[in-house]
């Protein structure tokens, strides 16, 4: 089993209050969460109305689906959200037994 975590730093260009950050970050997850079969979670900056941090994971049989997957949702936030600026990103696999 091998599992992928990735962390994702966003910042809302277009966000003027939480809640407009709350509606943007729901969407975010909601649809990443159907697209990609993932877990995905705020779990940072929760107080800050311009950033946002991401929490992410897969699992899979293979390292390189792993990888894929993790790719694709950092692809996909960039292609169909313009109004966010990915700042940074990391992403860790981990390969078991």
């Amino acid at each position: 089993m091998n599992a992928g975590i990735c962390k994702v730093k966003l910042h809302l260009l277009e966000s003027r209050s939480l809640k407009e950050k709350r509606r943007t970050v729901k969407s975010i997850i909601s649809r990443l969460r159907n697209q990609y079969n993932i877990s995905i979670a705020e779990v940072d900056d929760q107080d800050l109305w311009q950033l946002v941090t991401l929490g992410i994971a897969c699992v899979s049989n293979h390292n390189q689906h792993v990888d894929e997957i993790l790719s694709k949702v950092i692809s996909f936030i960039t292609n169909n959200y313009p109004e966010l600026e990915i700042i940074d990103h990391e992403i860790e696999i981990l390969s078991g037994p």
